[in-house]
């Protein structure tokens, strides 16, 4: 009617099982968009982090390759979904977001 529910989202929300599979890809980028002592406390292996609070979120992922696949996570699921809006609207368009965040994920953690 105004526009409220016609909004897609340009990115794929996946479960810890999908999420798993699609990071064994060598090519795929896995990021971590939480807190530095967030991160620090445990991540998924090969992450790289880029705290989307951080203030300077939008100016890293214009430096990163918009052909790849990335696979963000946060805690619970919400700050990695607004880091895809973020990355759609800059032109990404391989985005997968971790449903539950890593709170969901049972894979291994580097600590």
């Amino acid at each position: 009617m105004f526009g409220f529910f016609n909004k897609t989202k340009n990115w794929q929300d996946l479960d810890a099982s999908e999420f798993a599979t699609g990071i064994e890809d060598k090519e795929a980028i896995l990021l971590d968009v939480r807190t530095k002592d967030e991160f620090n406390s445990g991540h998924i292996p090969g992450a790289k982090h880029m705290d989307i609070m951080g203030g300077n979120f939008s100016a890293q992922i214009s430096s990163l390759d918009k052909d790849k696949s990335y696979f963000v996570y946060c805690l619970s699921g919400g700050r990695s979904s607004s880091a895809c809006g973020a990355m759609a609207s800059q032109g990404f368009t391989k985005l997968h977001n971790l449903r539950g965040g890593i709170s969901s994920w049972r894979g291994k953690k580097v600590v």
